[in-house]
């Protein structure tokens, strides 16, 4: 399918067909696929000119389209009028649902001797194309929001060191309004990435029904021009703020204007007035940042008589999502095979969450946050806990363990202290004092197994003595047993008995004598 082309590039492209190749106006209009009226049109204005075409060559865009409109005004008074009302248009047509043919039909209602359909969108289009060297909307209002960080970074010093730390700098920029928003971070990481995406959407009231950010790693897992690989994570986020993530094509600058001109604005009227200044915090540097951030958002722009912000309250902000009633709150991902005590293993906090016993064996999804802990089987949820950081700690759920205290093939408590009582009576009674020593027998389970396992390496009479010794130092844990045989204590002998009383001597004086 050929690209559609501009109206400037439509008309270069007859002018270079007529006059050059000398083609007719149906051979024109075939080329071009377009009506042989609109190629008349461009042909009737241009001799209209006096212009030649070599004059047209040494033009810019903008001088082409500015000939070709003051024509129309010099030539029909009604243009005038029509094309006062082009920055109405423009606004409007970035409502949902507005579309140029309702514009025109209401036009003809107050105008029924006006411009035809598709003079009307000629001329709109005219207009459009010469403002395409400023502002043009070019999303309908609460769609799009594009999100990057710019390349430059700014920096905050240290008061305590002096030293000087760089500041990454995120942007967001709404694809209707153009309002912008930017704050400083500390990086591109994961946790900086949502928490400056949350900020903006806090910012603006609301969120957009799409956010496009940039192929960065926070975002993006794998770039890819048809299915990108959506960081898990941040996924997530726009779920919870009604929203999907359309990441642009890579090496692909036309995907994001607007976000490459907001960089380009924000390196003008942020970054270069602030540039002398020093801030000791990146507080300090983005309460600097935000009242710069004022003053662009509330500048009118250069072929607009309203300001980024009045755009945004009169076309968009009614038309983002709401805010959700809480914050978004990071969640992590780990993948494990319940073990056969009923319990995951989450590795970053070395903690035992239970799962109903008849899921033991099988693979399960665990999401956690700061506060809660859900665990999944089959996208289904299985168990829910809050969160627990005591390490090697279970978190167990009464109703998750079978009745029996059995698990895998009728493990339970009888045969552990029946094994135990195979090698001495010490590793028997600290394995049942093992047992008692968590809420539930089950809990023990894994450290049982560990300890009795040591006794198919280690002899059953050095079994016995780092037992008792375990036993009488009330130290009751696998990792004691584990280290006491590692660092050989079972090949030490006990310490003799010290008589630590000292004998009867006539030089030795009593505590009379010191009063």
């Amino acid at each position: 399918m050929p690209r559609k082309r501009t109206d400037v590039e439509t008309i270069r492209e007859i002018l270079r067909l007529s006059c050059e190749l000398k083609l007719s106006i149906r051979k024109i209009a075939e080329a071009l696929e377009i009506s042989k009226t609109s190629v008349g049109d461009y042909l009737y204005e241009f001799k209209r000119s006096g212009l030649s075409h070599e004059d047209i060559i040494q033009m810019g865009d903008t001088e082409v389209l500015e000939v070709f409109e003051s024509r129309n005004k010099v030539s029909n008074p009604m243009y005038e009028t029509l094309s006062g009302e082009f920055p109405v248009y423009e606004k409007e047509l970035a409502r949902v649902g507005v579309t140029l043919y309702l514009l025109w039909e209401e036009y003809k209602e107050r105008y029924p001797d006006g411009f035809s359909y598709s003079r009307f969108c000629h001329h709109y289009g005219m207009w459009q194309s010469k403002l395409k060297a400023g502002m043009h909307i070019e999303h309908k209002a609460g769609d799009l929001t594009y999100a990057d960080f710019t390349g430059k970074k700014m920096h905050y010093a240290d008061p305590a060191t002096g030293e000087v730390h760089d500041a990454e700098i995120f942007l967001t920029v709404l694809g209707a309004s153009q309002l912008i928003y930017v704050e400083a971070v500390k990086s591109q990481q994961l946790q900086d990435w949502i928490w400056a995406n949350e900020n903006a959407w806090q910012y603006y009231g609301g969120a957009t029904k799409g956010i496009c950010p940039d192929n960065l790693k926070s975002a993006v897992t794998k770039a890819c021009n048809y299915e990108p690989l959506l960081n898990r994570t941040y996924d997530d986020l726009a779920r919870h703020y009604r929203t999907v993530i359309l990441p642009t094509r890579p090496v692909k600058p036309k995907d994001k204007p607007l976000v490459e001109n907001a960089v380009r604005i924000v390196y003008q009227r942020i970054f270069a007035p602030l540039r002398n200044q020093t801030f000791f915090s990146l507080q300090e540097l983005n309460q600097a940042i935000h009242q710069r951030l004022v003053l662009v958002n509330n500048t009118p722009f250069q072929r607009m008589e309203i300001s980024r912000r009045e755009l945004f309250n009169e076309i968009e902000k009614n038309e983002l999502q709401p805010l959700p009633s809480e914050r978004y709150e990071i969640r992590q991902y780990q993948v494990s095979r319940v073990e056969f005590h009923h319990h995951i293993y989450l590795k970053e906090d070395k903690h035992y969450y239970s799962v109903p016993h008849r899921f033991t064996g099988k693979k399960v999804k665990t999401i956690y946050t700061t506060r809660m802990v859900e665990i999944y089987h089959d996208n289904v949820r299985v168990a829910l806990h809050q969160r627990n950081y005591k390490i090697y700690g279970y978190s167990t759920i009464k109703e998750h363990m079978p009745e029996s205290h059995q698990f895998v093939e009728g493990w339970n408590t009888e045969r552990f202290t029946s094994w135990a009582s195979n090698i001495g009576g010490s590793v028997e009674t600290f394995i049942g004092l093992l047992i008692e020593s968590k809420e539930h027998p089950q809990q023990a389970f894994k450290a049982c197994l560990g300890v009795l396992n040591l006794g198919k390496k280690y002899k059953d009479q050095d079994m016995e003595k780092v037992c008792k010794r375990a036993l009488t130092n009330n130290t009751i844990t696998f990792r004691f047993i584990d280290n006491a045989l590692k660092n050989n204590v079972h090949k030490m002998d006990d310490d003799p008995e010290v008589n630590l009383r000292l004998p009867l001597h006539k030089n030795i004086r009593g505590r009379e004598n010191y009063k």
